[in-house]
């Protein structure tokens, strides 16, 4: 694929794939790219996962002919980009790595060498010419890992932005960028924001054409809304209208509560109201909801004392990503000792900004009169008619 005239991608699909990073359900696959830019010495931009190597490395000839790559610039370590480093060198045993101090150590621990008679360490603002093209790199510590660059192509005006900008899903299957980018981003990148903001302020006012992110499709058009959700995402805001309602039910009277809740706040119109069973659905999809909605409904029933694990599982998954600024209602259910709100009061403890304007509902086992009266006022101050 022709990103310009002499900058390729040259990435591959997985559809093998059930669980990205060990955790992440990716039904749609996943997308490992890499990309070629083609001057007077040739960079090849990151690896792919092993198991394409040999794909990635027939790509990598197919475009190029009698010519063999100068540079592999390593940009991120995770092995789904690293692990065919050492694949790569062997076929191309004149090339040289480009990649910042901290990676080479990685590399050792990973490959078992560090490359260090073929190799070139950059940092922050240092530059590669490749002939008509010149290099910029920027150091983006934790973005979201500690040895991460990204590159600036001053000629193309193209970024390779690492795993930033990056989504779930192989690019052979059409689905909305949005919703798995989002997903993507507050699963794996959501608890750097404040270094994914300082890595903006080292990109202000560098023209963009393209942005080639290690994951997902190349971005072209509209690069301005791309922009705009990340450091809306980074800052931290609700980015719509609406209410999430995250539910950890045992015997079904909890989510028999949510579920009138989130028919209350329907009626009450409310644009958007996304409910997910904790227990069922994928939990990251209700991570990606509660960042992306002002206000987060926790609806758990007791265990042991505690809160049922899945509700726990939850709010810690929001607090390891700095989850803040949004409003946060409880409703919790208890046969004879409810401990489910006190537990996830705790749980949240830690994050900054967050508001309980609104008073607690207490389920004694199943919904009587009194509960349901107390559902239906909890919407109406969610929701003010």
């Amino acid at each position: 694929m022709h990103i310009t005239k002499d900058i390729f991608h040259v990435g591959v699909n997985d559809h093998q794939l059930d669980l990205f990073e060990g955790q992440y359900p990716v039904p749609n696959g996943m997308a490992y790219n890499s990309y070629i830019i083609a001057d007077e010495k040739i960079a090849v931009m990151d690896a792919v996962e092993t198991r394409f190597s040999q794909q990635w490395l027939d790509q990598i000839r197919t475009i190029l002919g009698d010519r063999t790559p100068d540079y592999l610039i390593v940009q991120h370590m995770e092995p789904d980009h690293s692990s065919s480093i050492f694949a790569f060198m062997q076929a191309f045993p004149g090339a040289i790595i480009v990649a910042s101090k901290k990676a080479f150590p990685m590399m050792q621990q990973f490959y078992g060498t560090d490359f260090s008679e073929r190799r070139v360490i950059v940092d922050e603002g240092n530059t590669l010419s490749l002939g008509a093209h010149t290099l910029t790199f920027f150091t983006a510590p934790m973005v979201h890992w500690p040895e991460v660059i990204l590159t600036y192509d001053q000629t193309a005006e193209v970024l390779f932005s690492a795993d930033a900008f990056g989504k779930f899903g192989a690019l052979d299957v059409e689905d909305d960028w949005a919703c798995e980018a989002r997903r993507y981003y507050f699963g794996i990148v959501g608890k750097f924001g404040p270094q994914v903001l300082a890595l903006f302020k080292k990109l202000e006012g560098a023209a963009l054409q393209a942005i080639c992110p290690l994951h997902g499709p190349v971005l072209t058009e509209n690069l301005d809304y791309y922009l705009e959700k990340y450091q809306l995402w980074a800052s931290y805001e609700a980015e719509d209208d609406g209410v999430t309602i995250a539910c950890a039910s045992i015997y079904g009277h909890t989510m028999e509560a949510a579920r009138l809740l989130k028919e209350k706040l329907e009626a009450l119109g409310c644009p958007r109201v996304a409910l997910h069973d904790l227990a069922r659905n994928d939990v990251f999809e209700a991570v990606e909801d509660a960042f992306r909605h002002g206000t987060l409904v926790l609806a758990a029933s007791s265990y042991n004392g505690d809160v049922f694990p899945f509700m726990r599982d939850f709010i810690q998954h929001l607090t390891h990503r700095n989850y803040q600024n949004r409003t946060v209602a409880l409703i919790e259910n208890g046969t004879w000792g409810p401990t489910a709100g006190k537990t996830m009061m705790k749980l949240l403890e830690g994050s900054k900004n967050l508001s309980m304007p609104h008073p607690m509902v207490t389920i004694r086992s199943a919904l009587n009169a009194q509960s349901t009266q107390a559902i239906e006022e909890l919407a109406l101050a969610i929701w003010p008619c």
